[in-house]
């Protein structure tokens, strides 16, 4: 159970702190375009990774304390917490990520993309929307894993 969300928690903050930064600094890759088809990429294995990784916690949590109680508790807080995760996460993968692909893809490179073009536009309102989900599944977790702890002391 713990795995899960570490692995999940990892891989949030080995994206975040990490591969994003590293891609996107000066000189690394010959442009933006390609260091962000590399963490864009990433991020829809993560997404997925994330998934799989919900779905054993709350599986796998929920036995534990039906063993241990004899009730699920599925409306404990750290499930509630997974299960708000999880739907970032769906929307971040299903409903944002592929408009802004589509957009990459019809944008071209997007380093040659005026500023102000409504396509480029679209998509930095799109990239700001995912950062803002990818923020709170990570805040959510550390207070799942927080509440996870508080459960097992």
């Amino acid at each position: 159970m713990l795995l899960s969300l570490a692995v999940w928690l990892g891989g949030l903050i080995f994206l975040a702190f990490v591969l994003a930064p590293t891609a996107f600094s000066p000189g690394l890759l010959p442009t933006r375009h390609m260091a962000g088809s590399i963490v864009g990429r990433s991020l829809d294995i993560l997404h997925y990774m994330a998934i799989v990784s919900g779905i054993v916690f709350l599986l796998a949590s929920m036995l534990y304390s039906r063993m241990t109680a004899g009730n699920a508790r599925p409306l404990a807080a750290r499930h509630l917490l997974i299960v708000l995760m999880l739907l970032l996460t769906v929307i971040s993968q299903f409903a944002i990520s592929p408009k802004m692909h589509a957009l990459r893809a019809e944008m071209g490179v997007i380093d040659n993309v005026p500023l102000d073009s409504p396509l480029r536009m679209e998509f930095n309102r799109l990239h700001v929307w995912s950062e803002k989900f990818e923020e709170a599944v990570l805040l959510l977790g550390l207070a799942a894993l927080y509440t996870t702890a508080q459960a097992f002391r």
